[in-house]
């Protein structure tokens, strides 16, 4: 009489509970991501509807011939706006308008008066309120993809979709990874199954092999993204300024003393308050500037008062090395202060490139239509993943539902290795401390799971995971629920 062998440990694997984790953060944060892919679709291509709709304030007609002296522009914008205070501008070049800004009484610190004046005529173009120079148009852009207009409150939406979209690319490559084993090939991992004339198999494969093409471009999005988040991106400034990463600025004080550093993302610059200097000196200012190598687009920071230096520093975004500034004592007209774009710390340069490709400013047009292929293909993967969902429901007459069911509970967590355990909380700690968003909802999500997956397995109501590896594109109960990510 044979006696029965006992049954067998499930082998060590973070597969089903990778699979679960993936299903889950698909579905409940993917219209999260819905939002930010659209608002950033909209938002990556406002400098073409900046021009198209403030064509008259922006775009200085018939260009040609010699500009205006700065002093002389100054002079038109000041009359065209009597009770404001110069702070700052941007001298137009080729078909681009002169950018003066004045603070007003009724406006906030981060918001000015711009005038616009052709700097070939003197003439005034037209007035704006901006942010940070931005046009109207392009401030709401920006507020409908940071924050949905919702206010501090709403920045809570961008921030979550930034700092789960990592973790769903990632879990989704290896969930597509351990599919094809055993067919590893560049064919099988890069390109979807056109075999598979219909059903779940096709949508499968369409929604995975569109993820590994976009996943580099969609894990610089969410780092960059988090960089300036309420939470995540207040503590990644103070990691720079504690590793002497953040970006330098000139010192503007003529006494000396040192100036501090700078990481503003969605601005070049900030006023240093409502000025009384001499305007007449700017073009000395300007002069000293371009004398010593800053070429091209530039903004001109004016001092309160004339005890401090004048700030000049580059402003074209679009060439990651233009970004050189000095400060000019415009009684003199020597350089007191001076940072080159060479000299700044490693980590401040790559935020900086990170930024502006993440804002589509890097190289211009090649970046924004790389934004919007990455938005697009997000899109379609976030609908496709959606649509694994329901063609995986069931159909039969009793036991139809209107949408798949969940992977497998019972058997995910006996399967992970204990280090994996061990590890694991202390990350799982460290990441709701450094990225609240991510690590406190993936800490419920995990107790949650082991509270359900527990009573589940009490009662028996759920099959248990399989302890051998199916064979690629063999389905399984974890793996047809969610459609192997």
């Amino acid at each position: 009489m044979s006696t029965a062998a006992p049954p067998s440990r499930p082998a060590s694997s973070f597969g089903p509970l990778l699979l679960r984790l993936h299903f889950y953060a698909g579905i409940l944060v993917a219209p999260f991501l819905l939002v930010a892919a659209l608002t950033g679709l909209a938002y990556v291509f406002s400098p073409q509807i900046d021009r198209v709709v403030y064509a008259d304030e922006l775009v200085a007609d018939d260009p040609g011939g010699a500009t205006k002296p700065m002093a002389e522009q100054i002079a038109a914008a000041r009359a065209a706006v009597p009770d404001g205070t110069l702070i700052s501008l941007r001298p137009g070049e080729g078909t681009a308008t002169t950018q003066v800004d004045f603070a007003l009484p009724t406006l906030d610190e981060e918001h000015a008066r711009t005038a616009y004046v052709n700097p070939y005529t003197g003439e005034v173009t037209g007035q704006l309120t901006t942010w940070f120079s931005y046009t109207p148009t392009r401030t709401w852009l920006d507020d409908m993809h940071r924050n949905l207009h919702l206010g501090v409150a709403g920045r809570h939406y961008s921030e979550l979709a930034a700092s789960w979209l990592a973790v769903i690319v990632l879990g989704g490559l290896l969930l597509w990874w351990r599919r094809q084993r055993g067919h590893r090939t560049a064919r099988k991992l890069l390109a979807p199954d056109l075999s598979a004339s219909k059903g779940v198999r096709r949508t499968r494969g369409w929604h995975a092999a569109t993820g590994v093409w976009l996943s580099i471009g969609l894990l610089l999005l969410s780092v960059t993204g988090l960089t300036w988040s309420r939470y995540a991106g207040g503590n990644f400034g103070e990691a720079l300024d504690a590793m002497n990463g953040s970006r330098p600025s000139v010192s503007t004080d003529l006494t000396g003393a040192a100036p501090a550093a700078s990481g503003g993302h969605h601005s070049s610059g900030g006023a240093s308050g409502p000025s009384t200097a001499d305007p007449d000196a700017i073009d000395r200012v300007l002069t000293t500037a371009r004398d010593n190598g800053l070429d091209g687009p530039v903004e001109v920071i004016v001092p309160a008062d004339g005890a401090a230096a004048w700030q000049v520093s580059q402003d074209d975004s679009r060439w990651p090395v233009r970004a050189d500034s000095v400060a000019v004592d415009a009684a003199t007209g020597e350089v007191t202060d001076r940072v080159d774009f060479a000299d700044w710390p490693l980590l401040a340069k790559l935020t900086s490139w990170g930024v502006n490709a993440h804002m589509g400013l890097l190289f211009g047009l090649p970046n924004q239509i790389l934004l919007a292929a990455l938005a697009i293909g997000l899109l379609c993967v976030i609908v496709w993943g959606y649509r694994m969902w329901w063609q995986r429901r069931p159909t039969r007459a009793d036991r139809r539902a209107p949408v798949g069911a969940p992977p497998a509970a019972r058997g995910a967590w006996q399967r992970i290795p204990s280090w994996g355990i061990v590890v694991g909380v202390p990350v799982v700690i460290a990441l709701g401390w450094v990225v609240p968003l991510l690590g406190i909802p993936l800490a419920a999500f995990l107790l949650v799971d082991v509270a359900v997956g527990a009573l589940r397995s009490r009662r028996g109501k759920t099959p248990p995971v399989p302890v051998s590896p199916a064979p690629a594109g063999a389905e399984t109960p974890a793996t047809s629920s969610a459609g192997g990510g």
